[in-house]
């Protein structure tokens, strides 16, 4: 296991230079669930969540959380997304959703934390447009399926 990049040789809590680094093409995929009853996910599909369009309002919350990660994570970079992909899928065995979030960028450092950002207000979103009709949601897990570019080059969940 590498050193820990976010400690200076003291110990003390840095945010890393990127600044050397060379531009190089950066994907990573994230995915989440949302459990929720059997009642509230029927009330999804059939577009009758009083609060309005629920899966388009998380779409967009998770486009948004992608690009604010750096205002979340105190020592994320800023980094100039060039996509966010956002997919919600039902999954009946839960009952809920999944959501899975893949981001790009031709950047210094990798989009990982936009890509579970992405996941997490997406997810976040979704609760918040189904809690008058159910407050017991689950949310998570949340998990980095697959990263790509950089000096660490590729890595993914199934490889572990």
């Amino acid at each position: 296991m590498g050193r820990l990049t976010h400690l200076d040789p003291e110990g003390r809590v840095q945010m890393v230079d990127v600044g050397d680094k060379p531009l190089t093409r950066r994907v990573a995929t994230a995915e989440g669930e949302i459990r929720m009853d059997s009642a509230t996910l029927e009330t999804i599909r059939d577009g009758q969540v009083e609060k309005g369009e629920a899966l388009a309002v998380a779409r967009v919350a998770a486009i948004q959380g992608a690009k604010g990660a750096a205002q979340l994570i105190p020592l994320c970079h800023p980094i100039p997304l060039d996509a966010v992909d956002v997919q919600f899928t039902v999954d009946e065995t839960l009952p809920g959703y999944r959501v899975r979030v893949r981001t790009s960028a031709e950047w210094r450092t990798g989009v990982e934390m936009e890509a579970l950002s992405g996941v997490s207000a997406g997810l976040l979103a979704l609760y918040d447009m189904c809690k008058a009709i159910d407050r017991g949601m689950t949310l998570g897990p949340i998990r980095l399926l697959e990263k790509h570019g950089g000096r660490s080059g590729s890595w993914s969940a199934t490889t572990t």
